[in-house]
Order: structure tokens, then sequence, then C-alpha cells
């Protein structure tokens, strides 16, 4: 996502959260928070001001006539229902609205639709706006909400987001601008993530029109402030001012995506004025963006948390004790330091700190409560493996060039394994072809892990502990465990934030012991502004948010 999304292969998909009455957002605890987020046991020093987290960019003077932006990627297609990581939905945020809003505050607003309502636990109905057109010159009316949600539902299209409508029976035209979404049972997730790519909202008669191409080819039929103009293949996506949209127009006439898969050309473009600016900076940029005289580097709550994703359950990962031991032997604050750049903080949490902002204290400290130390514990990682038998069991992670924390990361884990007896290649994986790992299970053939960057689409905790449940989308060495998934179900079924976290740390103590995933930081978003624009959020909320429109004339 997420790919859900959510995630860039050091890179989410995806990620998910947030009702828009009742969600507190991550930004109020910026101030407690004073740098990156860090773990119980690796906190980085709040008076480094070069780490400070920033709740926005100063507000654009004026109007544009156009800015460029830097991609580490080009996006295989821009259909929403496979718009599952950062290339996509950094552009189609612009393009393609939902009927929630997340906003740069990472809390959650009307978007398409006007209001939501929760008449019974098991009922949401959605009020749409009047008067939306389409950039294909329609207006938006239910049953293209019907249709859209539908292609989300429909297996055949193999959507990443399929998984969260799991639990929705029905979704039903009830009114010429409502749509009613009926569930087999109380569902808190649901009402979040329609304010990400799952609640993306296209016109009915555009997409059928475009058929097979749709995504590829054409334009996109959505309604945002932006719409899709020229594609040059290899290069560039553009997008137009869209001057029937129903909000405050877009301070940009046009935005120019270019194709960076180098790190050091993406750097040097900005460093130039090629471009004016990017997210996903690459970290080892980071110094010599900070010291630039052409614009300014920020940092904002990303949500994300860099893991080493176990892949394959069934060779010599199989064996907790060799995961165990492969995280014992991690340097983590060594990859913070090379990998990272020094903005980001060791950690053995799946989740980040900011995840858990509308708990309270005694349940924020319980789900951090008993995880191991950062440091690595060489000795004890001997131990497991030779109790495991494992010593020159031959294991590989995925690489990329795609920057400095997806190599660093997989090399990490190489020295890691060499330090305690284990043969770990590595798989270099071209950009482009890096996010087929996260939605084609062929392209993971042979590989045992790879370095994920998992960013939530939801301020919740359990936006990212879901992932271990039986057959979920990012589950991808299939780990079963019935407990684990009553747990799920239960955390899903309360409304009330407090007592689903309360079930979620204890889903947090399950993933860690079991060290599905391999946490090893928190790492927070980075954005560049070269000096003749401002305007963009700082933080993750850019995904699911026209953020692009906001851009304008620097002061």
């Amino acid at each position: 996502m997420t790919i859900p999304p959510r995630f860039r292969t050091s890179g989410r998909r995806r990620g998910r959260y947030g009702w828009f009455t009742t969600v507190v957002g991550a930004l109020p605890v910026l101030a407690v928070l004073a740098a990156c987020s860090g773990s119980p046991n690796s906190v980085p020093d709040p008076s480094d001001e070069f780490f400070a987290l920033s709740a926005g960019t100063p507000r654009a003077a004026g109007p544009i006539d156009s800015f460029s932006w830097a991609l580490y990627a080009e996006p295989p297609t821009l259909d929403y229902t496979a718009a599952f990581d950062y290339p996509q939905n950094t552009i189609l945020s612009n393009v393609c609205e939902s009927l929630m809003r997340w906003t740069p505050g990472l809390t959650v607003e009307p978007g398409l639709a006007r209001r939501a309502s929760n008449p019974d636990p098991t009922t949401w109905v959605y009020d749409l706006r009047e008067g939306v057109r389409f950039h294909d010159g329609r207006t938006m009316s239910a049953d293209d909400v019907v249709h859209s949600l539908g292609r989300q539902r429909n297996q055949d299209n193999a959507a990443p987001w399929a998984q969260i409508f799991e639990n929705v029976v029905a979704v039903t035209r009830t009114g010429p601008l409502q749509v009613t979404v009926k569930l087999k049972k109380p569902d808190s997730q649901f009402p979040q993530y329609m304010a990400t790519t799952a609640g993306v909202v296209a016109s009915k008669a555009g997409v059928e029109k475009a058929g097979g191409n749709y995504g590829s080819t054409g334009g996109l039929a959505c309604s945002g402030p932006f719409e899709l103009g020229a594609w040059h293949k290899g290069e560039a996506i553009e997008l137009d001012r869209f001057d029937g949209y129903w909000g405050a127009d877009a301070k940009a006439r046009m935005v120019e995506f270019r194709f960076l898969t180098d790190p050091y050309a993406r750097t040097n473009a900005l460093l130039s004025g090629e471009v004016d600016g990017g997210y996903l900076i690459p970290t080892e940029s980071y110094a010599r963006l900070d010291r630039s005289v052409t614009g300014t580097l920020y940092f904002g709550e990303g949500l994300s948390t860099v893991n080493v994703n176990v892949t394959n359950l069934k060779g010599p990962l199989g064996d907790i004790r060799v995961r165990r031991a492969l995280s014992l032997a991690l340097d983590r604050s060594g990859f913070v330091d090379s990998g990272l750049g020094g903005a980001g903080s060791a950690t053995t949490s799946l989740t980040v700190r900011a995840a858990w902002a509308r708990a309270s204290d005694a349940t924020r400290k319980a789900a951090f409560a008993g995880l191991p130390p950062t440091e690595p514990d060489l000795p004890a990682a001997r131990t497991l493996i030779e109790e495991a038998g494992a010593a020159g069991a031959t294991l590989t992670v995925a690489t990329s060039s795609i920057g400095r924390d997806v190599s660093r990361l997989a090399t990490a884990v190489q020295t890691a394994g060499e330090r305690i007896g284990l043969d770990i290649r590595l798989k270099s994986v071209a950009p482009n072809a890096f996010t087929a790992l996260f939605t084609d299970p062929g392209a993971r053939e042979g590989i045992d892990m790879l370095p994920l960057t998992y960013y939530n689409s939801v301020t919740d905790p359990l936006d990212l502990l879901a992932n271990f449940r039986t057959g979920s989308y990012l589950n991808f060495a299939g780990y079963s465990d019935r407990r684990y998934d009553e747990l799920v179900d239960r955390a899903i079924a309360a409304h009330d934030p407090e007592r689903r976290m309360e079930i979620e740390t204890k889903l947090q103590r399950h993933a860690a012991d079991r060290l599905l995933w391999i946490p090893v930081a928190e790492w927070p978003t980075s954005v560049f502004l070269n000096k003749r624009i401002t305007g963009a959020p700082t933080t993750i909320a850019y995904l699911y948010y026209p953020w692009a429109a906001d851009v304008g004339a620097a002061p």
C-alpha cells in the first residue's frame, strides 16, 4: 500500500485510522515527543533540532504557475484499487478523493461525504456532498460510490485494500446522495479507512469507459483538485489543476512528478533546483540538504517503523530461536546512523508511540513494557543459533538501490547473520520492481526477508498489528494463530478507543514475542522544499490528503 498500503519497501503500504468526530490526531503529541518518536529504550536527544518534528511548513503567500516534485519510482498503475505504495498514493491523493479525509493533523474529517453516521453498531450511512464534479464532466451520485467501493471489494481485482471490506455485507444506494454500508459485525476500523484510498470515489461511467486501460492511459475520472495530465512513461507524470473542483482551488496550475530512481540524482536535482521538492528524501542526503541554501529540509510525524519483514517461515526462520537471534544481533543504532542519517530512533517495538496517542498513560505504558533492549547481544544470539542447530544456514534478504535506508538495512541483516554463524545473501531488486515484492507473490520467490518501512494509514496501532492475522495481505509468511486472530477480532469490534487499545497491548506483546517482523527503528516523514515554494504538509497524511493543492509561492 501502505503499499497498504501502506508501505515503502523499506518501502506500506500502507498503513490506516480515524473518525472525524472522535479521533485524536498524532500531532498534539509532538510536543511530548519533541524529537523523532523513540522506543522506551532509546530516545534521541530532544535538544537536537535537526531531528525536531514540524507540524507543517509555512503557508503559501500566493499562487504559482507550476512546481516539480521528485519520486523515487514510477507507479506501475494509477488505478486507485492498486494504490498501496508511496509513489502511487503521493500522486493519487491529489487526483482521487475519498468519502472521508485524513488531515495534516492526522485526524479525520468529512471528504466527499459531508456527514457519516452510525445509526446502529453494524450500519454506516454516508450523506454525500451535492454538486461534486468528476474530471470526466459528470456529477457524483450514490451510484458512483457503490461502484467504486464495489471495485475494492471485488476479489477478481486482487485489490490490496480488499481486506478492509471483509466485514462488509452490502454497499447500497439509499438515496440519490446517500450510501449505506451494512457490516456483518461491529467494526471500529472500517470508518477510519474510508479516509484512505480504500474510500476513493470515481465516476462509474468513466471507469467503465476506460475498461482494462483504467489507471494506465487517459483520465482517472476522479474529483480531486488536480486531474491527470500527460504521462511520459519512464520520465514524468503531469497533473493539471481542475477548475471544476468543489473545494478551494489549487494554488498551482500544474504539478510535474519526476521519476528519479537514483538517490544521488534525486538529491542533486533538489539541490540544483531542477525539481522543487520531494518527500522520502534519501537518508544519506539529510545532512547536505539541511545545510543547503537552496531550500529547507523538514521532518514530521511519519507513524512509520522500519522493519525486517520475515517472508518465509518454512526454512530456518520457521524456528523462533533463529528470528530472535537475528534480532539480538542487529546493530539498530548503527543502522539509524548510517541508514537513516541519524533522523530516527532504534526500537524493538512494532508500533510507534504516536499511534497510541488516544490511549491512557497506563495502557500506553503497558504496550511498551517488557520489550527487549535495542543494543545487540551477540553471545545470547550465538547461543540461540547453536540451540536451533542453524549454524551455516543460508537465508536471502532483498535489497535495492532505492535509498540507503533499504540497502543499509539489508547489509545490517547480513552482517548480523555473519556474526552469529548464518549465511545471509543479498538479492538486489531494481527500484521500479521493488514495489512488486508487496503485490506479487512470485516476486518474493526465494526471498526470506525484505526491508519494510510500514506506515500507518490511520492513527491506531491495529493498523499494523492486524497484519499478522491469518490471511492478511501483508502476512507474507503465512503466520496463523487462532488466539491472535481472536484478539484482532475483539479489537476490531471495540469502538471505545481505550478498550480497543487495551486489547491491542496484548497483540503487541504477542507479535513482539514471536518476531513476525523484526522491528528496527522509528522513522519520521521527510520533505524538502526549495525557496520558491511552501505549504506542503510535513506529516504522513500526504498519502491521502490533497497536499499539492496547498503548495504555492513562498513569501
